[in-house]
C-alpha cells in the first residue's frame, strides 16, 4: 500500500496539470461530480462550472460514485493513493484528470504564534529525518515540501501559552486517510495525527482530535472549540485569509475519480 501511494504521487507530479483520462471524462456534458463541502474539490468544481453534489467528506464523495448516485468525485490526490485501485477499499475506480496543483499547510488563529511554533517543529524535524520517516509510514514521502530553518516568535498574546496552560492542543480533522483515520483499535493514525503528537509532546500537552464539519472549520477555530485545523489542508486564498497558516509541508492536487469502467 504504501508504495502504491508513492508511485501515484510520483505519477501525478509527472503529469502535472495535464489530464490523464479521455477528453469525454475531462468534459462537463450531464455528468454530476460528488464534493466535499467547503473544499478545494468543490472550488475546483466551481471553477469548472460542474454540477455537483456536496457531501460531508471525501470518503462520503467516493461513497456517492460507488451506489452510483454521482457520475464522479473530486478528491485529494494524496486519498486517492490511499483509497482507490488494487488493494483498496475502492479497487474497481480510478482517477483521471488532475484539476489542481496545490499544497497543505495547518491552520491556526489568525495572528496565532502557534503557526510559528509548528514551523519551528517542521523544520527540527525535517533537518533531523523524523519529517521523512513520518511520510514513508504512511507512503506520502514523494509530497513532501522541503523545510527551511525556521525559529519560533511568541506573540504577546499567546496561544502557545495559553494552549500549554490548559494541558491540550485540540486538533480538528475528518476521516482522511492517509492524513488522519482511525486504525482497528479506533486511534486516530495517519501522517498528520503523528506530526501532531510530535508538537504536542514538544509542547508538553495532550493531543485531542476532534472530528468536524469541514465546511464549519474557520468557526470551530474561532470559537476555540478547536486549536489548529490540521487534516491535509489545501492552503487557499480563502483560508489563508481566514487563518494564520504555516508553512506548506505537502503537494496536491485535485483528482477527478471514476469507475473503471
Amino acid at each position: 500500500m504504501k508504495k502504491r501511494i508513492a508511485w501515484i504521487l510520483a505519477v501525478g507530479c509527472m503529469l502535472g496539470m495535464t489530464g490523464c483520462g479521455s477528453e469525454e471524462t475531462g468534459s462537463t456534458g450531464d455528468m454530476v461530480y460528488a464534493v466535499e463541502a467547503g473544499s478545494a474539490g468543490e472550488a475546483a468544481a466551481q471553477e469548472n462550472g460542474f454540477s455537483y453534489n456536496s457531501v460531508t467528506s471525501q470518503a462520503d464523495a467516493l461513497m456517492e460514485v460507488a451506489s452510483g448516485t454521482s457520475d464522479a468525485a473530486i478528491i485529494d490526490l494524496l486519498m486517492a493513493g490511499a483509497m482507490i485501485g488494487e488493494g483498496t477499499s475502492y479497487p474497481d475506480m480510478v482517477y483521471t484528470d488532475e484539476l489542481t496543483t496545490e499544497e497543505y499547510g495547518v491552520g491556526c488563529r489568525k495572528d496565532s504564534d502557534l503557526a510559528s511554533y509548528i514551523n519551528a517543529v517542521f523544520a527540527e524535524t525535517y533537518a533531523d529525518g523524523t519529517m521523512q520517516e513520518t511520510a514513508e509510514k504512511y507512503g506520502v514521502q514523494e509530497a513532501l515540501v522541503e523545510q527551511t530553518e525556521a525559529e519560533y516568535t511568541a506573540s504577546e498574546d499567546s496561544d502557545v501559552a495559553y494552549i500549554q496552560e490548559k494541558g491540550t492542543l485540540i486538533v480538528g480533522i475528518t476521516d482522511f486517510e492517509p492524513m488522519d483515520y482511525k486504525d482497528e483499535s479506533g486511534e486516530w493514525i495517519g501522517f498528520d495525527a503523528d506530526m501532531a503528537r510530535v508538537v504536542g509532546e514538544k509542547l508538553g500537552v495532550e493531543v485531542q482530535f476532534v472530528e468536524i464539519d469541514w465546511d464549519n472549520k474557520i468557526m470551530e477555530l474561532n470559537s476555540k472549540n478547536i486549536d489548529v485545523v490540521w487534516n491535509g489542508m489545501t492552503l487557499t486564498d480563502e483560508v489563508t485569509s481566514a487563518m494564520e497558516c504555516t508553512n506548506a509541508y505537502c503537494n496536491n492536487a485535485q483528482v477527478v475519480v471514476v469507475p473503471e469502467n
